[in-house]
């Protein structure tokens, strides 16, 4: 196979994933995805791009079926959270920064970085984060943990299993009975498992209506 058909066929692959990828509210709930493949799932995630590599994404696995339970009035009694495998919190840690030194040393031991350059950031980026308001990391945190939400996503579509994201649930609810701590803001929800029916299929605006080069229309 030469470089080029190898490209397409990479290519084609990841196009199905994206393409079959469906919001699946039915589940088989006799699956059971093991915590070690989920814990893969959420590192190949956790590749999804963070504003200066911060990652300040956390995940809440919540694979007990008690757990799922007294989540369900939680999460508007979507069926979904008992039947399938896992409900996935994706939180948002305000307090991430705070873990500078720890990436930047990291980097520096993998020898992607000299030690003086990773210093300079620890620094930099405690200091920007400890100044702005509470709106604007929260708003920075928000945009990180949805990268990382829909890379989550297409990883578990890429092996064999089916998600939906779901944003409605009482988050001050989620807080109190799962005892969040509040340097955690809830961001979304995701539950994975395999489908028993497939999701909907659903349209998309056209592209014209949606992108706009160099300048948006007046009206």
């Amino acid at each position: 196979m030469s470089v080029e058909q190898s490209s397409q066929k990479v290519e084609a692959q990841f196009f199905d994933v994206i393409q079959d990828r469906r919001s699946v509210r039915y589940y088989d709930s006799e699956v059971k995805i093991s915590r070690e493949e989920m814990k893969d799932i959420l590192q190949l995630a956790t590749l999804a791009p963070s504003g200066a590599n911060l990652q300040p994404w956390r995940f809440l696995v919540i694979d007990s079926q008690e757990l799922k339970q007294k989540l369900l009035p939680i999460a508007n009694s979507q069926q979904q959270v008992i039947e399938a495998s896992a409900v996935i919190a994706i939180l948002g840690d305000l307090e991430g920064y705070k873990l500078a030194e720890k990436v930047y040393g990291m980097a520096v031991d993998a020898g992607y970085m000299p030690e003086e350059t990773a210093k300079s950031f620890v620094e930099r980026y405690q200091r920007l984060f400890a100044s702005m308001s509470p709106e604007n990391v929260l708003r920075k945190v928000f945009i990180d943990s949805g990268l990382v939400s829909m890379q989550l996503m297409l990883v578990a579509r890429a092996k064999g299993y089916d998600t939906v994201p779901m944003g409605g649930f009482d988050q001050v609810k989620f807080v109190e009975e799962f005892d969040i701590p509040a340097r955690y803001a809830p961001v979304m929800l995701i539950a994975i498992g395999k489908a028993v029916k497939p999701g909907h299929r659903t349209v998309r605006l056209p592209i014209e209506d949606v992108t706009f080069f160099n300048e948006l229309p007046k009206d």
